[in-house]
């Protein structure tokens, strides 16, 4: 990853055209957001804002254990998110294991499912469920007022006594430094999150900063045009060529760790949540001889500065480049959320999903939020299930909505 300015957010790069129609159409719907007087107020059990892999598995486990509850979409479908990335990502793990609660997914066994197929996957898991998801619900804010938690929303107005937040596990805000501003204007600049595919890119050297799986991705893929940069730390990747038969037996036993033996409840797991938040996890698919053999230069060192508008390496080395993608990731915006329940850095206090500070409030699908395999689909429905026994027996209990209000009042 690239240094301290990554958690920053910051204005779109001049030359970034997508970005500057990104803002545009953000600032278009917050404006179309702002509920009316003539919007009926909505009464749910529990609301669950997010219609990703995990607030779906905690829908179709509430739904399991009788509970009420009305899932929020700020997206047009289901599956958008998804639908948005670059054209030629698939997951990393094999169509055998992925899975939600109560449903397979579909496909060739050993086959890797693409992000369109994945998107359609939770749309057919939601109409399959009869799960009750509300899109273009974007959710403005969330705050506290007496025994009832109230969401304003493109939608409505909304009163639940719980809320799971399930919108991601890193967050869904680009994490791009502040000197990306300090940028020669002619270089075109895009987050990772705008990528679609190499024809997006000016003529001339790229640099792709970030080196965890889609930062390999992309400069394994935009080396085919361009003479290719890569600026981040060696995350570590899983020794086996992905195209190799022993994939298939590697991958479960990866799986196996993630979900049983990194876990917060283990000194290893502990250690491990804090390398994965900070620098994400090893590769999977694109190993650095991968990205060797395309003629993609590696360096180690973190971009932390600008020279003559031409980005410039911790050992002083000055980058020539006309394309900049920012594989930084991302950072959860928490800004409508009118609760005390994050810590110093913006990350919710709280354990298996269970909000520290604020009964009735819970989170799902956040990464490592029990292991690391939290936020993979083979991972999320057990977090799912654990969040689910947590309210269902809060649900009519007088005691524990008193407690829900002496907090969020």
């Amino acid at each position: 990853m690239i240094g301290s300015g990554a958690s920053r957010h910051r204005k779109p790069a001049k030359s970034s055209l997508i970005s500057m129609a990104r803002m545009e159409d953000v600032m278009s719907n917050h404006k179309q957001e702002k509920s009316t007087p003539t919007q009926p107020v909505r009464n749910v059990d529990t609301l669950v804002i997010g219609a990703g892999q995990a607030g779906l598995s905690a829908a179709q486990q509430l739904k399991e254990r009788g509970g009420d509850c009305l899932v929020l979409e700020a997206g047009e479908r289901i599956g958008d998110q998804w639908r948005h990335q670059y054209d030629t990502l698939r997951l990393y793990t094999t169509n055998r294991v992925n899975h939600l609660p109560g449903m397979k997914f579909p496909g060739e066994p050993r086959g890797f499912a693409s992000k369109d197929e994945l998107a359609d996957f939770l749309e057919h898991y939601a109409a399959s469920f009869e799960l009750p998801v509300l899109c273009r619900a974007r959710v403005s804010s969330l705050t506290g007022h007496g025994q009832r938690f109230v969401a304003q929303t493109a939608a409505g107005e909304i009163h639940a006594q719980q809320v799971v937040i399930a919108t991601s596990p890193f967050g869904q805000l680009p994490a791009i430094p502040q000197l990306a501003d300090e940028l020669d204007e002619q270089i075109l600049q895009l987050h990772s999150s705008e990528y679609r595919r190499p024809g997006q890119l000016k003529p001339g050297p790229v640099l792709v900063v970030g080196a965890s799986h889609s930062g390999c991705d992309i400069a394994w893929e935009v080396a085919q045009r361009h003479p290719t940069m890569l600026s981040g730390r060696d995350t570590g990747e899983v020794p086996v060529p992905w195209g190799s038969p022993l994939i298939h037996l590697v991958v479960p036993l990866v799986m196996f760790a993630h979900t049983y033996l990194e876990t917060r409840s283990t000194p290893f797991g502990r250690r491990k949540r804090l390398e994965v938040l900070e620098h994400g996890a090893p590769r999977l698919r694109v190993k650095r001889a991968d990205l060797a053999a395309k003629g993609v230069k590696w360096h180690e060192q973190r971009v932390t500065g600008v020279r003559n508008g031409q980005p410039v390496l911790a050992d002083g080395t000055v980058l020539e480049v006309d394309n900049v993608i920012w594989a930084t990731g991302f950072r959860h915006d928490y800004s409508w959320l009118k609760l005390p329940v994050l810590d110093e850095s913006g990350w919710p206090r709280e354990y298996r999903g269970v909000a520290q500070d604020v009964p009735g409030l819970y989170f799902c699908g956040l990464a490592f939020q029990h292991s690391e395999a939290s936020m993979n689909l083979f991972g999320v429905g057990r977090d799912a299930a654990y969040v689910a026994r947590q309210i269902i027996p809060r649900a009519s209990s007088p005691r524990k909505a008193a407690d829900t209000e002496r907090m969020i009042a």
